[in-house]
């Protein structure tokens, strides 16, 4: 569970805007699991919402968690 709101919170971080993200993201997690994380950090308010279709982490906020080894080749692929 947490592999995935990590690898969520860094795709985020390369696309802002929604739509690529759940484009990008489809090959590797259900879009249930990609809403449910999106939901899950802006909860916890490690992600924001600015406007309809973008979404940021919240870095002033809360920093990156540390980027597994197994997760930089994925996230580099991305």
């Amino acid at each position: 569970m947490d592999e995935k709101m990590i690898l969520v919170q860094y795709a985020i971080k390369k696309y802002e805007k929604e739509e690529v993200l759940f484009e990008k993201l489809k090959s590797i997690l259900s879009e249930k699991d990609i809403q449910r994380n999106i939901d899950t950090l802006i909860g916890t308010q490690k992600v924001r919402r600015i406007g309809p279709e973008i979404l940021q982490n919240n870095e002033s906020h809360t920093e990156l968690p540390d980027l597994p080894e197994n997760l930089k080749q994925v996230i580099n692929q991305l």
